[in-house]
């Protein structure tokens, strides 16, 4: 604690390890060959949009730049906004051909774009879509203030409904490679995820 934090009463929080979001790539290959997880071929980045031209500007840059580095792979990026007021960034090709890692590099050069532009705070969270083997979507989202990852399986019987023991097995599985949210109140579910 510093002289600062002692006048105003506060301390700085630590922000979240950035290498964490890159766990994703060398854990997708214990999904893969143990468990029979497939990537999907799409993630996605979320955060509250600024309506401030130098926010979108940023934003515009960063899409580019990730079409540009994405060209390679055939990687496609989108932007919508939600019903909750949150911007959805997708990454995807059509066939399924970007790697788990270049869609990290993506989702990372994006939120890194956000950072420096001083809006770090406005990151909820990256998305990486995954199928099992009956083809039922499972979601490994990484949460930027608390930088750690969750699973979340949404019941493909009801869409509002989600598969808590199966999110529970999977962390079990995966723990060991991935660095899992310990808090279970903290796996928040994302309904209607565009990817």
């Amino acid at each position: 604690m510093g002289l600062l934090d002692i006048l105003t009463g506060r301390h700085q929080v630590k922000g979240p390890a950035p290498d964490r979001l890159f766990a994703i790539t060398t854990a997708y290959v214990t999904l893969q060959s143990e468990h029979q997880i497939e990537p999907a071929g799409s993630a996605a980045i979320v955060f509250q949009a600024l309506a401030t031209s130098e926010f979108e500007a940023t934003l515009r840059d960063m899409e580019e730049v990730v079409k540009a580095t994405g060209g390679d792979s055939g990687t496609s990026v989108s932007t919508e906004d939600d019903t909750y007021g949150y911007r959805w960034m997708v990454l995807r090709d059509p066939d399924g051909a970007p790697s788990v890692e270049d869609l990290a590099v993506g989702i990372n050069a994006v939120s890194s774009s956000i950072e420096t532009a001083g809006h770090g705070e406005r990151l909820l969270c990256a998305v990486f879509a995954f199928s099992d083997a009956q083809k039922n979507r499972i979601y490994f989202i990484y949460n930027y203030k608390r930088g750690y990852w969750y699973p979340f399986v949404p019941d493909p019987a009801n869409s509002k409904q989600r598969l808590t023991e199966r999110e529970l097995q999977i962390k079990a599985q995966i723990s060991s490679d991935l660095p899992i949210e310990p808090e279970l109140e903290r796996w928040f579910p994302l309904w209607g995820i565009p990817i």
